[in-house]
């Protein structure tokens, strides 16, 4: 599908016209650094993630209860649970983001297609952590204002930003913001292929010092974990392949024990 990008770009739009990011819920957010947690993690720094559908896969998971789920995840030694709150596509909701956020302490990554700061204020009134922004959503005009801004006012609300970049371009310029983590997505959003060696193309030609690299996306086995720590990522976003598996900690931790 080409040009997938734009149309999440529109939709997300869409829903914050209809009010969907318009939070009337104030949660206490507990201090807990997604940096921090990777930093000193001593096995494979995994970020699971609950989604229920993807574009690509379709419906992944259904009839889910979204706190045994997130439990299982940290019991499997995740150091964070990132959580699709994206309605259209990827049927999230800031709904099971709260109840995530009630049941684990653990860092929480909202995950959305990030094209306003009003989507920024409902992460803070969830009980947010860590907020995913797009670099090529930035870079194609879709956005409300640049990637510094939103980046600070991120910071502002006490929010680390893990920012995500698909191209040697997108990484560079990523290098030059005050991001708390930068991510490689091993998938291409205007086309939805997969390719972890996009992983390791960008990083054997960026030398990168003194930043932590996320790298997301068509993780499977503890195999892919090793092949993409050896291409110099420091930690693991794994979303489908946790969610369409019936021993959810299991996996995780077959995952987490990969180093």
């Amino acid at each position: 599908m080409a040009d997938f990008l734009g149309i999440l770009a529109r939709d997300a739009e869409e829903t914050i016209l209809e009010g969907y990011y318009e939070v009337a819920t104030n949660i206490e957010t507990p201090v807990l650094s997604l940096k921090d947690r990777i930093l000193k993690c001593t096995r494979a720094p995994v970020i699971a993630e609950i989604k229920f559908a993807s574009p690509s896969s379709g419906t992944i998971r259904s009839n889910v209860n979204v706190g045994d789920i997130a439990a299982a995840m940290k019991n499997g030694g995740a150091v964070g649970i990132s959580i699709l709150t994206e309605p259209k596509h990827f049927k999230g909701s800031l709904h099971s983001f709260i109840e995530v956020r009630r049941q684990v302490q653990l860092p929480l990554l909202m995950k959305d297609i990030i094209i306003h700061p009003i989507q920024l204020e409902a992460a803070s009134k969830i009980g947010a952590n860590t907020v995913l922004l797009i670099m090529s959503l930035f870079k194609q005009g879709y956005t409300k204002c640049g990637v510094k801004d939103m980046i600070g006012f991120a910071h502002s609300k006490k929010l680390e930003v893990l920012l995500e970049t698909h191209t040697k371009d997108e990484f560079l310029s990523a290098l030059k913001t005050e991001a708390d983590l930068i991510g490689v997505n091993n998938r291409d959003l205007n086309t939805l292929r997969v390719d972890l060696k996009v992983t390791q193309r960008i990083l054997s030609e960026i030398r990168v010092e003194g930043r932590v690299v996320v790298s997301e996306s068509g993780i499977q086995t503890p195999a892919d974990i090793r092949f993409l720590h050896r291409c110099g990522a420091h930690a693991f976003l794994v979303g489908t392949a946790l969610m369409s598996t019936d021993r959810v900690e299991g996996k995780v931790k077959e995952l987490v024990m990969a180093l």
